[in-house]
Protein backbone atom coordinates (compact mmCIF):
# COMPACT_ATOMS: atom_id res chain seq x y z
CA UNK A 1 0.00 0.00 0.00
CA UNK A 2 3.13 2.18 1.03
CA UNK A 3 3.98 1.45 -2.56
CA UNK A 4 1.44 2.23 -4.28
CA UNK A 5 1.02 5.92 -2.36
CA UNK A 6 3.86 6.76 -3.97
CA UNK A 7 3.87 5.80 -6.99
CA UNK A 8 0.54 7.59 -7.26
CA UNK A 9 1.89 11.15 -5.87
CA UNK A 10 4.78 10.50 -8.10
CA UNK A 11 2.85 10.04 -11.25
CA UNK A 12 0.76 13.34 -10.20
CA UNK A 13 4.04 15.45 -10.08
CA UNK A 14 4.05 13.89 -14.06
CA UNK A 15 0.32 14.80 -14.30
CA UNK A 16 1.17 17.84 -13.17
CA UNK A 17 3.51 18.66 -16.51
CA UNK A 18 0.29 16.94 -18.48
CA UNK A 19 -1.45 19.64 -17.56
CA UNK A 20 0.81 22.48 -17.96
CA UNK A 21 1.04 21.08 -21.64
CA UNK A 22 -2.38 21.22 -22.21
CA UNK A 23 -3.10 24.21 -20.56
CA UNK A 24 -0.21 25.93 -22.27
CA UNK A 25 -1.26 24.78 -25.56
CA UNK A 26 -5.00 25.64 -25.71
CA UNK A 27 -4.07 29.22 -24.17
CA UNK A 28 -1.87 30.02 -27.16
CA UNK A 29 -3.37 27.69 -30.19
CA UNK A 30 -7.11 29.24 -29.81
CA UNK A 31 -6.09 32.25 -30.38
CA UNK A 32 -3.17 31.92 -33.05
CA UNK A 33 -5.92 29.64 -34.57
CA UNK A 34 -8.15 31.72 -35.34
CA UNK A 35 -5.28 34.29 -36.67
CA UNK A 36 -4.62 31.08 -38.88
CA UNK A 37 -8.39 30.88 -40.50
CA UNK A 38 -8.72 34.30 -41.20
CA UNK A 39 -5.52 34.04 -43.80
CA UNK A 40 -6.93 30.99 -44.93
CA UNK A 41 -10.11 32.92 -45.70
CA UNK A 42 -7.91 35.74 -47.21
CA UNK A 43 -8.85 37.40 -50.43
CA UNK A 44 -5.33 37.84 -50.78
CA UNK A 45 -4.81 34.66 -52.95
CA UNK A 46 -1.14 34.40 -51.91
CA UNK A 47 -1.50 35.24 -48.32
CA UNK A 48 -4.66 32.32 -48.83
CA UNK A 49 -2.27 29.87 -50.39
CA UNK A 50 0.67 30.02 -48.32
CA UNK A 51 -1.51 29.72 -45.28
CA UNK A 52 -3.67 26.70 -46.18
CA UNK A 53 -0.48 24.86 -47.64
CA UNK A 54 1.42 25.17 -44.45
CA UNK A 55 -2.31 23.92 -42.56
CA UNK A 56 -1.89 20.83 -45.35
CA UNK A 57 2.04 19.89 -43.94
CA UNK A 58 1.45 20.13 -40.36
CA UNK A 59 -1.96 18.31 -40.43
CA UNK A 60 -0.65 15.99 -42.70
CA UNK A 61 2.34 15.04 -40.79
CA UNK A 62 2.40 13.27 -37.52
CA UNK A 63 2.81 15.34 -34.44
CA UNK A 64 5.47 13.23 -33.10
CA UNK A 65 7.27 13.73 -35.99
CA UNK A 66 7.03 17.54 -35.85
CA UNK A 67 8.44 17.21 -32.38
CA UNK A 68 11.69 15.70 -33.13
CA UNK A 69 11.89 18.20 -36.16
CA UNK A 70 11.40 21.20 -33.82
CA UNK A 71 13.88 19.77 -31.00
CA UNK A 72 16.49 17.80 -32.83
CA UNK A 73 16.33 19.50 -36.35
CA UNK A 74 18.08 23.11 -35.16
CA UNK A 75 21.34 20.99 -33.66
CA UNK A 76 21.54 19.37 -36.67
CA UNK A 77 21.38 22.23 -39.10
CA UNK A 78 22.92 24.88 -36.70
CA UNK A 79 24.88 22.29 -34.15
CA UNK A 80 23.25 24.04 -31.84
CA UNK A 81 20.11 23.22 -29.62
CA UNK A 82 17.74 26.35 -30.08
CA UNK A 83 15.00 24.70 -27.57
CA UNK A 84 14.90 23.25 -24.36
CA UNK A 85 12.62 20.35 -24.19
CA UNK A 86 9.56 22.36 -22.84
CA UNK A 87 10.06 24.88 -25.21
CA UNK A 88 10.12 22.82 -27.91
CA UNK A 89 7.04 20.37 -26.72
CA UNK A 90 4.67 24.18 -26.21
CA UNK A 91 6.03 25.32 -29.55
CA UNK A 92 5.04 22.23 -31.31
CA UNK A 93 1.79 21.72 -29.76
CA UNK A 94 0.33 25.15 -30.14
CA UNK A 95 1.27 25.19 -34.42
CA UNK A 96 -0.15 21.81 -34.63
CA UNK A 97 -3.34 22.33 -32.82
CA UNK A 98 -3.82 25.72 -34.23
CA UNK A 99 -3.62 24.35 -37.37
CA UNK A 100 -6.45 21.92 -36.39
CA UNK A 101 -8.13 24.56 -34.73
CA UNK A 102 -7.77 27.02 -38.04
CA UNK A 103 -10.21 24.50 -39.78
CA UNK A 104 -12.66 23.86 -37.12
CA UNK A 105 -12.95 28.17 -37.26
CA UNK A 106 -13.08 28.49 -40.97
CA UNK A 107 -15.94 25.95 -41.36
CA UNK A 108 -17.48 27.67 -38.65
CA UNK A 109 -17.10 31.25 -40.16
CA UNK A 110 -17.91 29.96 -43.49
CA UNK A 111 -21.11 28.48 -42.54
CA UNK A 112 -22.82 31.50 -41.78
CA UNK A 113 -24.84 33.50 -44.78
CA UNK A 114 -23.60 36.25 -46.30
CA UNK A 115 -26.86 37.63 -45.57
CA UNK A 116 -25.88 38.33 -41.76
CA UNK A 117 -23.31 40.26 -42.75
CA UNK A 118 -25.59 42.26 -45.05
CA UNK A 119 -27.61 42.67 -42.53
CA UNK A 120 -25.07 43.88 -39.88
CA UNK A 121 -24.00 46.32 -43.08
CA UNK A 122 -27.23 47.46 -43.38
CA UNK A 123 -27.70 48.68 -39.24
CA UNK A 124 -25.03 50.95 -39.94
CA UNK A 125 -22.31 48.37 -38.27
CA UNK A 126 -18.93 47.70 -39.35
CA UNK A 127 -17.48 44.43 -40.60
CA UNK A 128 -15.41 44.43 -37.43
CA UNK A 129 -18.54 44.87 -35.26
CA UNK A 130 -20.98 42.42 -37.17
CA UNK A 131 -18.45 39.40 -37.03
CA UNK A 132 -18.18 39.95 -32.75
CA UNK A 133 -21.56 40.88 -32.31
CA UNK A 134 -23.69 38.73 -33.97
CA UNK A 135 -21.65 36.21 -36.42
CA UNK A 136 -19.12 34.96 -33.25
CA UNK A 137 -21.95 33.64 -31.09
CA UNK A 138 -23.22 31.58 -33.80
CA UNK A 139 -19.86 30.20 -34.44
CA UNK A 140 -19.08 29.22 -31.22
CA UNK A 141 -22.13 27.50 -31.02
CA UNK A 142 -21.63 25.55 -34.36
CA UNK A 143 -17.94 24.55 -33.17
CA UNK A 144 -18.50 23.64 -30.01
CA UNK A 145 -18.62 19.74 -30.35
CA UNK A 146 -15.68 19.35 -33.01
CA UNK A 147 -13.73 22.02 -30.96
CA UNK A 148 -14.31 19.67 -27.91
CA UNK A 149 -13.48 16.61 -29.78
CA UNK A 150 -9.87 18.23 -30.74
CA UNK A 151 -9.48 19.36 -27.16
CA UNK A 152 -9.79 15.90 -25.71
CA UNK A 153 -7.80 14.48 -28.15
CA UNK A 154 -5.03 16.83 -26.80
CA UNK A 155 -5.05 15.19 -23.29
CA UNK A 156 -4.12 12.32 -24.98
CA UNK A 157 -1.58 13.67 -27.55
CA UNK A 158 0.34 15.14 -24.32
CA UNK A 159 1.71 11.65 -23.82
CA UNK A 160 3.76 12.24 -27.23
CA UNK A 161 5.87 14.88 -25.25
CA UNK A 162 8.31 11.57 -23.46
CA UNK A 163 9.94 11.37 -27.01
CA UNK A 164 11.84 14.82 -26.69
CA UNK A 165 12.63 13.78 -22.99
CA UNK A 166 9.76 16.17 -21.49
CA UNK A 167 8.60 14.41 -17.88
CA UNK A 168 5.23 14.35 -18.31
CA UNK A 169 2.30 11.20 -17.02
CA UNK A 170 3.63 8.24 -19.44
CA UNK A 171 7.47 9.24 -18.68
CA UNK A 172 7.31 9.20 -14.87
CA UNK A 173 5.42 5.78 -15.55
CA UNK A 174 7.32 4.61 -17.98
CA UNK A 175 10.58 4.60 -14.99
CA UNK A 176 8.63 1.92 -13.11
CA UNK A 177 8.85 -0.22 -15.90
CA UNK A 178 12.09 0.28 -16.61
CA UNK A 179 13.86 0.60 -13.32
CA UNK A 180 11.57 -1.65 -11.01
CA UNK A 181 10.05 -4.14 -13.34
CA UNK A 182 6.33 -2.78 -12.68
CA UNK A 183 4.02 -2.90 -15.92
CA UNK A 184 0.41 -1.67 -13.70
CA UNK A 185 1.81 2.44 -13.05
CA UNK A 186 2.30 2.35 -16.53
CA UNK A 187 -2.25 0.99 -16.99
CA UNK A 188 -2.56 3.19 -13.28
CA UNK A 189 -1.86 6.29 -16.10
CA UNK A 190 -5.70 5.63 -18.12
CA UNK A 191 -7.00 6.75 -14.06
CA UNK A 192 -5.88 10.23 -14.95
CA UNK A 193 -6.70 10.45 -18.47
CA UNK A 194 -10.35 9.55 -18.07
CA UNK A 195 -11.30 11.56 -15.29
CA UNK A 196 -9.65 14.29 -16.93
CA UNK A 197 -11.36 13.58 -19.88
CA UNK A 198 -14.65 13.17 -17.89
CA UNK A 199 -14.26 16.15 -16.50
CA UNK A 200 -14.01 18.31 -20.23
CA UNK A 201 -16.56 16.07 -21.18
CA UNK A 202 -19.16 17.50 -18.53
CA UNK A 203 -17.76 21.02 -18.72
CA UNK A 204 -18.43 20.86 -22.79
CA UNK A 205 -22.15 19.68 -21.95
CA UNK A 206 -22.90 21.96 -19.96
CA UNK A 207 -21.42 24.82 -22.74
CA UNK A 208 -23.41 23.25 -25.36
CA UNK A 209 -26.99 23.57 -23.15
CA UNK A 210 -25.67 26.71 -21.82
CA UNK A 211 -25.69 28.03 -26.00
CA UNK A 212 -29.16 26.14 -26.66
CA UNK A 213 -31.05 28.99 -26.35
CA UNK A 214 -28.89 30.45 -29.23
CA UNK A 215 -30.31 29.48 -32.65
CA UNK A 216 -27.37 28.88 -35.09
Amino acid sequence: MEQFWKITLDLCVGFGETLKIFFITLAMALPLGLIISFGSMSKFKPLAFLTRGFVWIIRGTPLMLQLITVYYGPGLVFKQMLFTAPMAVYITFTINYACYFSEIYRGGIESITKGQYEAGQVLGMTRRETFFKVILLQVVKRIIAPMSNEIITLVKDTSLARVVTYYELIYFAQRYTKNAGLLWPLFYTAVYYLVFTAILTLLFRWLEKKLDYFKA
